[in-house]
């Protein structure tokens, strides 16, 4: 048995669509050394910013996964912080909020510092549009070009 024929069996079980994917980046911590698996991540698009307004470009491989959203939504966006993927911003565990000194030493986990052993950004945002796999959004924490990994629904309540 594979390590994914439990969750295989668990998604078919629930009927859920999903399916395994090769994904681009291994997630463990840097200079790791273990017997656990890797894992890795594949973007299903890319933050793109035209005139000022984030659009999030979605591979069209993964346009029947829009299926449910439309304009006025309010959506989870998760994406990879690329440009503080390296060793020194990943092994940095704490960090002064908003980058000022003057606030008190916080862990990373305790802040939004874009500098995390795995940096995953999230954001939520209002839907504006959507023309095939482009999404407009009213805002997004993300530069341009940045990785989308996942877009989830905003629950009531949240």
């Amino acid at each position: 048995m594979s390590r994914f024929e439990p969750m295989q069996r668990w998604v078919k079980r629930l009927g859920l669509g999903l399916m395994m994917v090769p994904l681009m980046w291994p997630l463990r911590l840097m200079g790791e050394q273990t017997d656990r698996p890797v894992y890795q991540v594949t973007p299903i698009g890319w933050v793109r910013v035209v005139d000022g307004r984030p659009h999030l470009d979605i591979d069209p491989r993964y346009q029947p996964a829009l299926l449910g959203l439309e304009s006025g939504v309010r959506i989870w966006v998760l994406y990879w912080l690329d440009r503080n993927d390296a060793p020194e911003p990943r092994a940095r565990l704490q960090v002064h909020p908003r980058g000022n000194p003057a606030n008190p030493l916080q862990g990373v986990f305790a802040t939004r510092a874009p500098l995390r052993p795995n940096p995953i950004g999230l954001s939520q945002c209002r839907i504006l549009a959507i023309e095939g796999t482009s999404i407009t959004v009213d805002r997004l924490d993300a530069w341009s070009e940045t990785p989308i990994l996942d877009i989830k629904p905003v629950l009531a309540g949240e």
